[in-house]
């Protein structure tokens, strides 16, 4: 099959499920695919979404999840359903469900890791970080997305993974995979992907370290929740060194001035979710006391989001598609600052697809206001051996 029909992509805006799922699978179906991806808005009607890709999909691996903002062909958009369909021979994949999320066990993530590498190893020769790549998506209220992305990569090696952290439209009520013909809340699904086809993952943040540091000093950790930093009530301290009102806190103050850890000498952000009324921060990822974190501040995030597409594009060439897991804050510092249009421009122009989360998982870590993608390109690597 030549790679220009290994991959397809469709984004439907029709607010009906059944339509919806009509124009995805004319746009994604053929003969040969094999998997489907697809990301959708939380206002659908799950028990019609799930029957009409049950209905509609019959004998292909579908996955997916709920999202705050779905990434395509029409752009950055709310209330919509995208999706990709990729085809045999040039990919073959296998996935699987952890559920009970809130009982999870490290010996669980390892299982299904080897359980998932095995199956693909009884059907590829030489399974190995050039041809294969994983894919998480995760319950992204379930707070357990550290211990599950940890155990997963320990046990896929040094075949990378990325993913991204389910959203259900700032409601923060509850948000679903899709696995196995329905949606499941808890849970997390797994996919491996195994390619002829070059791969890049990859990738962007536009943040920098300030000297502005902010010590840990009380937090729960299991709830993600911040009370003291630097020994002071934890939202007025924030509030004090970004230089605006405790009252005034918004998740635009949140987007624009996050805080930022060192791990092995790379910077992660940490995103806060909310400021409560007690004085605390909620954060979207994991905060002990004893964390030493330090104020960020934004650089162009349009030049950023050229750079790295630039990067990919001289890695693998022009990327036939690439799968994208985009913070949710990152999308609304775009819409803040005027700068969606230009935004979506490159994203079309690189063939993303992708949904707007609540985190995002990169190669074992779990991590916040970051662009994290798989780039596939189009050039098969048998045919450039001949």
């Amino acid at each position: 099959m030549s790679p220009r029909t290994a991959i397809r992509i469709a984004h439907s805006c029709l607010a009906d499920p059944q339509q919806a799922v009509e124009e995805l699978a004319l746009g994604l179906q053929h003969a040969d695919t094999t998997l489907v991806i697809f990301f959708c808005s939380n206002s659908y009607d799950r028990t019609v979404l799930a029957s009409e890709i049950r209905r509609r999909f019959q004998g292909i691996q579908v996955l997916g999840c709920t999202t705050s903002g779905e990434i395509g062909g029409a752009g950055l958009r709310q209330q919509s359903l995208v999706g990709v369909g990729f085809s045999a021979p040039d990919f073959m994949a296998t996935s699987g469900l952890i559920p009970n999320l809130q009982q999870f066990r490290i010996a669980e993530g390892h299982a299904l890791a080897n359980e998932l590498l095995y199956g693909l190893q009884d059907r590829v020769t030489h399974l190995n970080a050039e041809n294969c790549f994983g894919f998480l998506l995760i319950d992204g209220l379930s707070v357990r997305e550290e211990q599950v992305t940890h155990a997963i990569q320990d046990a896929l090696g040094n075949i990378a993974m990325i993913g991204g952290s389910a959203a259900d439209d700032l409601q923060f009520h509850k948000t679903y995979v899709y696995c196995e013909g329905d949606f499941h809340t808890d849970s997390a699904v797994l996919l491996l992907v195994h390619t002829s086809l070059p791969f890049k993952i990859f990738k962007a943040q536009h943040f920098e370290p300030t000297a502005e540091r902010l010590v840990v000093t009380l937090a729960d950790a299991r709830r993600r929740v911040v009370y003291e930093i630097n020994g002071l009530p934890a939202a007025p301290e924030y509030a004090r060194l970004i230089g605006v009102s405790t009252d005034a806190l918004s998740p635009a103050h949140f987007a624009a001035a996050p805080v930022v850890v060192s791990i092995d000498g790379n910077y992660y952000v940490r995103a806060i979710r909310s400021a409560n009324q007690d004085q605390s921060l909620t954060f979207y990822c994991a905060i002990e006391e004893g964390l030493v974190l330090r104020v960020a501040l934004g650089v162009d995030p349009i030049e950023s989001l050229q750079q790295v597409f630039a990067e990919v594009r001289g890695d693998i060439g022009q990327p036939q598609v690439v799968v994208a897991c985009d913070c949710i804050l990152r999308k609304l510092e775009l819409v803040q600052r005027g700068l969606t249009a230009q935004a979506e421009q490159i994203l079309s122009d690189n063939k993303v697809i992708g949904f707007n989360t609540y985190g995002e998982q990169f190669r074992g870590v779990h991590v916040n206001q970051t662009f994290a993608a798989v780039a596939i390109g189009a050039v098969d690597r048998c045919d450039e051996d001949d």
